[in-house]
């Protein structure tokens, strides 16, 4: 991992992954690239770990995108599938992730955004998908239509200008708002909401979440049925109920 992304593995299974370079607006540069690779495999690896939080440093930028100036030295023209970690699409994860939004999320940016499964936002981030300023495209932002309705999405990629941080939490892009002092409790704060669940069941409503984004109505039935077996047969799932019957806190074993 290069020190372009620190990594905080905090006590409580919670990951907080933050893009370290501020003077180049936490900009996709190779070594961010290799060093978010790295993170994500770290997180994925280690069992203790079971929610990370992808956040930028400083309070202008989250990521405003791709790094400019290499695709000038590069003479690059269609980027490598496999040159962004991207969750569900170049790199696999079986935990949830939130998107800490400080600042601009611009075309890379909303696009790494975009990829985790959860976003919590300063009230003063702004989102863009920029790529029809600079000539360049946005395959990367298909599965949106799945998050937003069509026209707005539309919109967002024709004309390539930014929205607030309230347009976004109002067309469901966003599920937060925070201010920006407070952005990174508010994104821990979902985390343990997270974390208070039975991983097996966090795991299984996540699965369920993507089946049925990939799926018809009664394929995804079917399928989410069968991602749900061993969480039904495991030990959490007698411990739950016995739990709320004796009425204490569950103690999950993930198992």
């Amino acid at each position: 991992m290069t020190d372009a992304i620190l990594f905080d593995a905090r006590a409580d299974g919670i990951a907080v992954l933050t893009i370290s370079r501020p003077d180049q607006r936490n900009c996709l540069s190779r070594e961010v690239r290799e060093g978010l690779r790295a993170a994500w495999e770290r997180f994925e690896t280690d069992p203790a770990l079971r929610v990370a939080i992808l956040t930028g440093s400083g309070d202008k930028a989250f990521c405003a995108g791709g790094d400019l100036k290499e695709m000038v030295e590069t003479g690059m023209t269609v980027p490598p599938r496999a040159m962004f970690p991207l969750p569900y699409d170049t790199i696999e994860l079986t935990k949830p992730t939130i998107a800490a939004v400080n600042g601009v999320a611009f075309a890379g940016g909303w696009m790494i955004a975009q990829a985790c499964d959860l976003c919590v936002a300063s009230s003063t981030a702004r989102f863009a998908i920029t790529e029809v300023k600079v000539g360049r495209s946005s395959p990367w932002a298909s599965p949106l239509i799945h998050m937003i309705p069509q026209r707005i999405m539309m919109e967002i990629i024709l004309t390539g200008k930014p929205i607030t941080a309230q347009r976004a939490y109002e067309i469901g892009l966003v599920n937060r708002l925070a201010e920006p002092e407070a952005l990174l409790d508010a994104a821990i704060a979902l985390a343990t909401e997270i974390l208070d669940g039975a991983p097996l069941s966090v795991k299984a409503g996540r699965d369920t979440v993507m089946l049925a984004t990939e799926m018809g109505r009664s394929a995804a039935l079917q399928a989410a049925r069968a991602a749900s077996e061993y969480t039904y047969q495991s030990e959490d799932a007698q411990e739950g109920p016995r739990a709320f019957a004796e009425k204490r806190l569950p103690r999950w074993q993930g198992r």
